[in-house]
């Protein structure tokens, strides 16, 4: 049974390990260039400090994701693990929220400030932002489950034994 649980915490983490590297690439490759009229432009993550922040964030996830795949189950280390998952968890779900907000003003515009949708112009660029961040959910959700599934573990010797 312990065997079966260490194969499924390590395929776990392999998904979030693959999610967050897939995400970090995929944005750091998203660039296209477009014209309107005369005038030519590029679009590409560098642009925007939140995509930046995701990337960075993807990429720091991704190397700790990677270490953790080769620690060994009988390391005093894996303590660590728990609040180590809580703190990355939390940096990928910022990093999603901050660049789904910058991508929903991209796709969208803000009539308010007067910012226009540039998604018509560069569709190769956006859809590239939207993959990066469907990785990235994949990766979160991946995470979470890891999260809700080492606190259980940590709790269950807690629980009261039937007699």
């Amino acid at each position: 049974m312990a065997k079966i649980k260490r194969i499924c915490t390590l395929l776990l983490r392999l998904i979030a390990f693959s999610s967050t590297l897939a995400a970090a690439i995929v944005m750091a490759t998203s660039h296209e260039s477009g014209s309107f009229f005369t005038i030519s432009y590029e679009a590409k993550y560098t642009d925007t400090p939140a995509f930046k922040y995701f990337v960075a964030v993807n990429s720091i996830v991704s190397i700790y994701g990677f270490v953790i795949l080769f620690l060994p189950s009988e390391n005093k280390l894996w303590q660590l693990v728990v609040a180590t998952d809580v703190v990355f968890t939390m940096l990928v779900s910022s990093s999603i929220s901050a660049a789904l907000a910058v991508a929903q003003v991209g796709k969208k515009g803000n009539s308010h400030a007067g910012w226009l949708p540039i998604c018509g112009q560069v569709p190769k660029y956006c859809d590239q932002i939207t993959g990066s961040l469907a990785a990235a959910f994949i990766a979160l959700i991946t995470y979470a489950i890891l999260l809700l599934y080492s606190i259980h573990t940590i709790l269950h010797p807690l629980q009261l034994q039937k007699t």
